[in-house]
């Protein structure tokens, strides 16, 4: 192996408004360290880029084209739901991604995800002891479920609270002035499968001389049918109407998802999907009132035109903090955000051991969900509110955002061999 290694750069997982930002903060940081850094190679459609040798050459790319990822959402490189299995499970992918590796001189692994994402890196850092080549793994953090530990807050989560607290109230505003003769509840769901960081960003659209009556229902509380209605009941005597913002994780008290279709993803997770019109059909059982329902799906993660610049600006910092990492010898961390202070918001990037992260979720503390469990408290909103603030709009053309869509030319193949992915 040369002096320089290059790096392999990859994301995973559901992609979000800014995980672009923390590729383009890679790119950029190891074009100013040339004499250790060859190319950035990504993968195309994540770790299986790697294990195809379907490599990316980053560097035939314009430097604009790279900036522009910071302003572009979704995955610049294809993204993937593909989890490694251990190495007495399945020790032919790991021999064949150091294959791959050793061909195109990669000593670099970075991997942009959540949970199953920091698995995986977890598991590539421990390959230079247990398959004897040098390979050091950094994890950058994205998710738009903010569920990682060991970090205060995950890049890609504060542009959809921002999407989200910004919707509640635009759409708590339509329904209030329609109540007197039409709808009077409108339910709004979310994703969070188990945490429900997303939905109490719901609670921010309600402000002290901005009130609106809003219920949110979160994972971490078991749902109660009867005292919810009596809720709702309450806000529209007193208001009208009532905004419901509902996770997709929320749970009947045997347990179950209200929401499980009976399905599972990639990463063997239950597929989730429906509970906003399940709960409709509830309140229109119970309370006999015209509602609305919507989801708010991919549209929430992608909205890259309202994202939060605090957002923004961490992804960047997470994914230049991988690069700098990785040059002072770190292996099998990941580059985390420490909050320093609330008033002003400040922060800053440190390394987190991976064993404390890998296959590990963040539950929303029960300090930040009110005393009936239906909102939010001011220790909540103190935590959520410098994560939405400043905006970061793209450029515009004729009133559409201007997105990069990069060349993502392959870089040719060294190995004689195909691998069967799966």
């Amino acid at each position: 192996m040369g002096k320089t290694k290059n790096i392999f750069y990859a994301q995973s997982g559901g992609v979000t408004a800014v995980i672009n930002a923390s590729a383009c903060g890679v790119i950029e940081t190891a074009k100013k360290h040339r004499s250790r850094i060859g190319k950035v190679l990504a993968g195309r459609n994540g770790i299986i880029g790697a294990l195809t040798e379907d490599l990316i050459d980053t560097s035939r790319e314009k430097p604009s084209a790279i900036a522009a990822l910071r302003h572009t959402p979704s995955g610049a490189f294809g993204s993937c739901r593909y989890k490694l299995k251990s190495l007495e499970e399945n020790r032919a992918e790991y021999e064949r991604l150091i294959e791959v590796f050793r061909a195109h001189n990669i000593g670099y692994f970075f991997y942009n995800g959540g949970g199953d994402s920091a698995d995986t890196c977890l598991k590539v850092s421990q390959l230079s002891k247990s398959l004897g080549y040098p390979i050091q793994a950094v994890h950058i953090p994205k998710t738009v479920d903010n569920d990682l530990p060991m970090t205060d807050n995950c890049p890609g989560f504060g542009s959809v609270a921002k999407y989200i607290a910004v919707s509640t109230r635009e759409a708590s505003l339509d329904v209030m002035s329609m109540a007197k003769t039409s709808t009077k509840v409108f339910i709004l769901e979310v994703m969070g499968r188990h945490a429900g960081w997303i939905a109490a960003a719901g609670g921010l659209a309600s402000t002290k001389g901005a009130e609106l009556p809003i219920v949110i229902l979160f994972p971490e509380i078991v749902f109660d049918r009867k005292r919810f209605m009596e809720l709702v009941e309450r806000k529209i005597r007193r208001h009208s109407f009532c905004s419901v913002v509902v996770s997709e994780g929320v749970r009947s008290p045997d347990g179950k998802f209200l929401s499980d279709l009976g399905l599972r993803d990639a990463f063997g997770h239950a597929q989730l999907g429906g509970v906003a019109p399940a709960l409709a059909s509830m309140v229109k059982q119970d309370l006999d009132v015209k509602y609305h329902w919507a989801v708010a799906d991919y549209l929430q993660r992608s909205a890259r035109h309202i994202a939060s610049k605090t957002d923004v600006e961490q992804a960047y910092a997470v994914g230049k903090a991988a690069v700098e990492f990785a040059l002072r010898g770190k292996n099998g961390v990941m580059a985390g955000i420490v909050r320093t202070s609330n008033h002003p918001y400040r922060w800053k990037i440190q390394e987190a051991s991976l064993a404390r992260v890998a296959n590990r979720e963040k539950m929303m503390p029960r300090s930040f969900i009110s005393r009936d469990g239906f909102g939010i408290t001011a220790r909540c909103r103190e935590y959520l509110e410098p994560l939405i603030k400043g905006e970061a709009y793209p450029p515009y053309r004729d009133g559409l955002p201007v997105y990069v869509r990069l060349k993502n030319l392959p870089v040719p193949k060294k190995l004689s061999e195909d691998f069967e992915v799966g």
